[in-house]
């Protein structure tokens, strides 16, 4: 299953993982002290001083003096550095694969948003991929075409990620009555949402009063 809050620990596992996640998803050179503190899960200063000179020695990791301190950045001409940034950047393959799986069905859904756990980044590997597919008004519940795509589209997430993928599949009507209802659910989607498909202002807010 992948990690969904550190997709690079599932290759690298030790703390080595968060501090070249940092490097590669900047070309600023940062102190030990910025690299730590960016790190996610968090890995100490000390730790990272550690790893950040064993990078540099074997070449990974380019160490620049700066007065009293040094400031490394990830080599992008070493031969790991590809790997390292396709590794970081999991998440962001995983929202644009979602996208193009979409945007292939029969009946194109008007919306899909990630939510929960992999949308906040703050799960583990054993998170859910929550998903709100938001259905065209003119494609019923029950349509063949739909409900198949539908479930290949479940089973694919599945097997880019490893882990299971639960699916919200409301059509915009439905989701106002939602709203109406009070069900605060909407509330999380819309403030930990990240519309993949469509605009997040698919997502009605809860009625006032």
């Amino acid at each position: 299953m992948m990690d969904v809050s550190n997709p690079m620990a599932d290759v690298v596992p030790s703390a080595h993982g968060p501090v070249l996640a940092v490097l590669a998803s900047t070309t600023t050179p940062l102190t030990g002290r910025a690299v730590a503190k960016l790190t996610q899960p968090r890995v100490s200063q000390p730790r990272v001083a550690s790893i950040l000179n064993e990078l540099a020695e074997a070449g990974l990791v380019n160490r620049t003096p700066a007065g009293s301190a040094s400031l490394f950045s990830l080599n992008r001409e070493h031969l790991a550095a590809g790997p390292i940034g396709a590794l970081a950047s999991l998440r962001t393959q995983l929202w644009q694969r979602i996208a193009e799986h979409a945007n292939g069905w029969t009946h194109m859904p008007d919306g899909v948003v990630v939510y929960g756990s992999a949308a906040r980044g703050d799960g583990d590997s054993t998170s859910d991929i929550d998903l709100l597919v938001i259905r065209p008004p003119s494609v019923d519940d029950d349509d063949e075409d739909w409900n198949r795509d539908l479930t290949e589209f479940v089973d694919q997430v599945t097997r880019w990620t490893g882990n299971p993928c639960e699916v919200l599949d409301r059509s915009v009507d439905q989701l106002r009555s939602m709203a109406a209802a009070g069900e605060r659910l909407l509330s999380e989607i819309r403030r930990d949402g990240r519309a993949l498909v469509g605009p997040m202002t698919l997502v009605p807010a809860l009625a006032v009063g």
